[in-house]
């Protein structure tokens, strides 16, 4: 980590450990919108980046727009502990296993697909959230990194999720993980290839015990009310969005299954769903209205609004109170759901 980085994420870290009061005094009046208000160290992390001017990934060429989410989620993301990372090959992918302190030989595990629009975002990007997962929860992660677009448009993504899956489920044993209790999950992007693989999981009989959605992509070229109300000022942006379509899946249909499952045929038998919102993010709407269709169409239902955050915050794990809180959520949650004290 260079001098500046680590200057950076010291400032961070200290201005989100003051005493809320303290914080409030710094970031002026609450933000309400839409009957939600911001959390207050949320609300001074964004107006430190605003102050510091730190360039959006939508700004910039694709190689910088991935440099700059690694740093962001780096100074967010923390050091944090975890009994043990090895680096595999799923499906010829790039993977890292997550094995949490004191985890039995054989254990649940969650195959988790990143963030990050399908052009951005990484194995690194996401490292924290998911030894804080990993180590909260008490189950094994097992995180993939898919080809990103532009180099490798739609469906690129949805290939190497499903095949990553398959994989994972044929090689259980070796990665010490109990066919039982496999459960696939993601943060946008990767929240919507998820959603992808359960439902194949479903089609073709692969065993799925729970789908952890955290404000999943589920439709193309929204156009919502909570995309209207936060567009702008609440980290994910319309220009965002807009070039994450254009880059990954540019002239397909917005209807097309694949890329939006708010539009897919859901079959029977989906596992259960822990579908994760944050009041103040574009996506917010979309996610719950999935939530909704994977309720109709027969699945177990845990919809969660995390009224107080903003798009991103499963990376705000090493630094301030509240986002860590939310994902401490979702991770004993899903540890529970899994039956992590079983062995």
């Amino acid at each position: 980590m260079h001098a500046r980085t680590r200057l950076e994420r010291a400032g961070l870290v200290g201005a989100m450990s003051l005493p809320e009061p303290v914080q409030r005094a710094l970031t002026g009046r609450p933000v309400r919108v839409d009957g939600n208000r911001l959390a207050t160290d949320v609300q001074l992390m964004l107006r430190l980046q605003r102050l510091a001017r730190v360039p959006g990934a939508e700004e910039l060429s694709v190689a910088e727009g991935r440099k700059v989410l690694r740093e962001t989620t780096a100074h967010t993301g923390g050091d944090l502990p975890i009994g043990s990372v090895r680096s595999v090959r799923v499906a010829d992918l790039p993977a890292r296993l997550y094995v949490p302190t004191g985890a039995p030989d054989v254990g649940p595990l969650l195959v988790f697909f990143h963030g990050g629009g399908f052009w951005s975002g990484d194995l690194d990007s996401h490292d924290a959230p998911c030894r804080f997962l990993a180590e909260s929860g008490g189950f094994r992660v097992l995180s993939v990194a898919y080809r990103l677009a532009p180099e490798h448009p739609f469906p690129a993504a949805c290939d190497d999720a499903a095949a990553a899956y398959a994989w994972t489920v044929e090689h259980a044993a070796e990665l010490g993980a109990d066919p039982d209790r496999l459960a696939v999950g993601g943060d946008s992007a990767g929240g919507n290839l998820a959603a992808g693989v359960a439902i194949e999981a479903a089609r073709h009989g692969w065993p799925c015990a729970v789908q952890l959605l955290v404000y999943p992509v589920t439709q193309a070229r929204r156009e919502t009310r909570s995309a209207e109300l936060f567009a702008h000022g609440f980290y994910l942006t319309r220009e965002f969005m807009e070039r994450a379509d254009q880059l990954y899946a540019a002239g397909v249909p917005a209807d097309e299954p694949r890329l939006s499952p708010l539009h897919a045929d859901l079959p029977k038998g989906l596992a259960r769903a822990h579908v994760y919102t944050a009041g103040f993010d574009p996506l917010r709407d979309e996610g719950e209205a999935y939530a909704a269709r994977l309720r109709d169409a027969g699945a177990e239902v845990e919809l969660t609004r995390c009224a107080d955050q903003i798009h991103g915050f499963l990376n705000i794990v090493g630094v301030g109170r509240t986002s860590r809180a939310a994902n401490l959520r979702i991770a004993r949650a899903l540890g529970d759901a899994l039956g992590r004290q079983r062995v």
